[in-house]
């Protein structure tokens, strides 16, 4: 009697999943999502201006112990 409850449970799993895959397919396909632009396009890093840091720099306590 055992075994028809295991393959209901694995049956309700597998609709789940495939039900799951083909609702994020669907949402993958009607995206609207504009394609990646080339590398080509974007500007240089020189191009760029530089960046101001504002505060002082972050650095991580490997020591605890240690303030």
């Amino acid at each position: 009697m055992r075994g028809r409850e295991v393959t209901w449970n694995m049956l309700l799993l597998g609709a789940f999943m495939l039900l799951s895959v083909a609702g994020a397919g669907l949402v993958a396909a009607l995206d609207s999502a504009p394609a990646p632009a080339s590398a080509a396009s974007r500007p240089a890093a020189a191009d760029l201006p530089p960046v101001r840091i504002v505060g002082t720099p972050f650095i991580p306590n490997t020591n605890p112990r240690q303030r």
